[in-house]
C-alpha cells in the first residue's frame, strides 16, 4: 500500500513514470483507452503496475479516487483543456526546492 498523500504525482511516482506535471500531461495525451477497456487491462501497463492499480482500487478509497481520475483522463477525448495543466496537476510542486 502506498503511504504517501494520494495525488496524481505520487501515483505516477509509484508507477515508475515521469511524475512531473508535463510528464503526466504527456502520458495522458499519448496513452488513450477505448471506452470499453478497463484501466488495468490497458496494454501499456506492466504486471507490477496492474497489481498496484488493483491493490489501490480495492484497499484504499482515497487512492481509488486518484486511480479513477487517471482512468477518466485516459478514456476521455484528448482535449488539451481537459488534461491537467502543469500548474493544476499538483500544488506540491511549489513546495519542492
Amino acid at each position: 500500500m502506498i503511504t504517501a498523500e494520494p495525488t496524481m504525482t505520487n501515483l505516477f511516482d509509484q508507477l515508475g513514470l515521469d511524475s512531473s506535471p508535463e510528464g503526466i500531461r504527456q502520458f495522458i495525451l499519448s496513452h488513450r483507452l477505448e471506452k470499453n477497456t478497463l484501466l488495468v487491462d490497458a496494454p501499456f501497463w506492466t504486471d507490477a503496475q496492474r497489481a498496484l492499480f488493483s491493490q489501490q482500487w480495492h484497499a484504499d478509497a482515497t487512492w481509488a479516487l486518484v486511480v479513477d481520475q487517471l482512468s477518466e483522463a485516459l478514456h476521455s477525448e484528448p482535449d488539451l483543456d481537459a488534461v491537467p495543466a502543469p500548474a493544476a496537476c499538483e500544488h506540491e510542486q511549489e513546495a519542492r526546492p
